[in-house]
C-alpha cells in the first residue's frame, strides 16, 4: 500500500505544480495564493486532529513541522518565479532532481541500502540536469536565464531539505497529523510575514485557487507520510519526483511550450534515472 500512497502523492504534487504554473501565467499573487492554501489545509488538518482525538503536539513536532512548512512554501514560491523565467516542461524536471538529496540521506544518515542500479540512476539524473538546462536564443534573454537558474537552485535546495526532514519525522514516531498541523501553521505564519513585508493584495481568485490547492496538498502530504513510514524512502522519493511528468505534459499540451531535441533527451534520461533509482 505504501506504493499506492507514493503514487497518490505524485499525482497530487503534479496537479498542484501545474496549478502554480497556470496561476503564474494569470498573474495571480504567488504568496497570497499560498497563504489561503496553507490556511485551508491548517483548518482542515487541525479539525481532523481534534475530531479524531489522540492529538499529541510536542515541541519537536512543532519545530520540525514548521521547518517543513517554511521550506515547502519557499520552494513553491521559487518554483513559481522560475516558471515566469523559463518553460514549465524544463523547469519541473530539473527541480524534481531534488530527489537525489533525500535518497542519499536515506543511505548515509538513515542507513537504507542503495543498490548499484540506484547509484547509476542518481548519476544519470545529475547528468540529465545539465542537458535539460534552458539556453536562451537571444542575448537579451540572459538576464531571465540567470534568474531562472537562481530560482531553480533555491527551489531544489528547499524541496531537497524538505524531503530529508520528512524522512526524519517518519522515523521519530511523531504522528503525521501533528506534523501536518505544525507544517501548515508554521508555513502560514511565514507567508503572512511575507505578505505584510511585500504589501501584496489578495483577490477572490487567489482565495478559491488557494483553497483547492490546500485540499489537494492535504491528500498529498498525508499519503507522503504514510509512504515514508511504511515503505522504502530511497524508492519513495524518486517515485514522487515523477510528478514533473504532469507539469511537462501540461506545459507542452496546454501552454504550447516547445523544447529542443537535446533537452528532450535530457528529460527522457532524467526519467530513466528515476526509474533506475526505483528498481
Amino acid at each position: 500500500m505504501w506504493f499506492v500512497g507514493a503514487i497518490v502523492t505524485t499525482v497530487c504534487f503534479g496537479v498542484n505544480n501545474a496549478i502554480f504554473k497556470w496561476s503564474t501565467g494569470k498573474g495571480y499573487s504567488k504568496v497570497s495564493l499560498q497563504i489561503f492554501f496553507y490556511l485551508t489545509a491548517f483548518i482542515l488538518s487541525l479539525g481532523y486532529g481534534l475530531a479524531a482525538g489522540g492529538l499529541n503536539v510536542s515541541f519537536i513536532s512543532i519545530v520540525l513541522g514548521a521547518a517543513i512548512g517554511i521550506l515547502n512554501a519557499n520552494g513553491n514560491i521559487q518554483m513559481s518565479k522560475a516558471y515566469e523565467k523559463g518553460p514549465a516542461s524544463l523547469t519541473s524536471p530539473i527541480i524534481s532532481s531534488n530527489a537525489v538529496f533525500p535518497v542519499l540521506s536515506a543511505a548515509l544518515i538513515f542507513h537504507e541500502h542503495i543498490s548499484t542500479m540506484q547509484w547509476v540512476g542518481i548519476l544519470i539524473i545529475l547528468s540529465s540536469v545539465a542537458a535539460i538546462q534552458y539556453t536562451p536564443a537571444r542575448k537579451e534573454g540572459k538576464s531571465d536565464y540567470y534568474a531562472w537558474i537562481y530560482r531553480i537552485v533555491l527551489a531544489i535546495l528547499s524541496f531537497g531539505a524538505l524531503g530529508i526532514l520528512m524522512k526524519l519525522g517518519s522515523t521519530m514516531g511523531i504522528s503525521s497529523i501533528s506534523i501536518l498541523i505544525s507544517m501548515y501553521g508554521g508555513g502560514g505564519l511565514y507567508l503572512l510575514i511575507a505578505i505584510i513585508a511585500g504589501k501584496e493584495q489578495a483577490g477572490k481568485q487567489e482565495i478559491k485557487i488557494g483553497a483547492i490547492v490546500g485540499l489537494i496538498s492535504i491528500a498529498g502530504y498525508s499519503s507522503y507520510f504514510y509512504a515514508l513510514k511504511t515503505g522504502v524512502a530511497s524508492i519513495v522519493f524518486p517515485l514522487i519526483s515523477l510528478n514533473c511528468l504532469i507539469v511537462v505534459f501540461t506545459g507542452c499540451v496546454i501552454f504550447k511550450e516547445k523544447i529542443r531535441a537535446y533537452q528532450l533527451v535530457g528529460v527522457l534520461s532524467a526519467l530513466l534515472g528515476i526509474v533506475l533509482i526505483k528498481m
